[in-house]
């Protein structure tokens, strides 16, 4: 049965983030050292061919494509956008302190969505949703090769639920402009909903032999 390949890339750097403001929802560009970061990969390790190129419709995602991979179309796929903070986008930790359902919140921010905001639950349920499709269409279309850009609370999570090896979240972190290569075997797809971790994305450069 044939396998195939789907890369899960973070977007480039935003000012907002660097700042420590929750940012998801919010519609932001990159920032000039976003652009700069990205542009050094791809003409430095480089990016892989990307195959069919979706991306989390926020600007953040769709500017990181057009440095990453130029000229290549785009799908954008409203699953794979960051988790909504509702009241609290573009708000810092130290701002929101004071806030009792902010405390309420990181207690169990799989139950407890910020006032108009997403819970974890619901963001975990959008973003398997979104996955779990891709997958499907890959699979009825014989796309032997994506790429996904997106961020990093959707990476980690779609790792976190489907990747192997099983890990948590937390240790699926990236830095901006860097992801995971993930191949699905359609065997193992069916029978257990896993994925095949095999690589970062850009692939780790291999060490001089000595």
């Amino acid at each position: 049965m044939q396998s195939y390949v789907i890369n899960l890339i973070r977007h480039g750097a935003i000012d907002e983030t660097l700042k420590g403001r929750y940012i998801g929802s919010t519609d932001v560009s990159l920032s000039k050292k976003g652009r700069e970061g990205l542009v050094a990969v791809r003409e430095g390790s480089g990016y892989p061919e990307p195959g069919i190129l979706f991306s989390s419709p926020l600007l953040r995602c769709t500017e990181s494509c057009s440095i990453m991979f130029p000229g290549t179309d785009i799908k954008t796929v409203g699953d794979f956008s960051e988790c909504d903070f509702g009241e609290w986008e573009g708000k810092s930790a130290v701002e929101l302190s004071s806030d009792p359902r902010f405390a309420q919140w990181l207690k169990n921010s799989d139950q407890t969505p910020p006032p108009g905001g997403e819970s974890g639950k619901d963001f975990a349920r959008r973003v398997s949703r979104g996955f779990e499709h891709l997958v499907e269409t890959m699979s009825a279309d014989h796309i032997t090769r994506a790429t996904v850009v997106t961020h990093g609370g959707v990476i980690m999570t779609i790792l976190a639920m489907y990747g192997l090896p099983q890990a948590p979240s937390y240790q699926w972190r990236m830095d901006n402009g860097y992801g995971f290569s993930l191949r699905v075997n359609p065997f193992l797809w069916m029978r257990d909903r896993v994925a095949e971790v095999f690589d970062t994305c850009p692939p780790a450069p291999v060490p001089d032999e000595k």
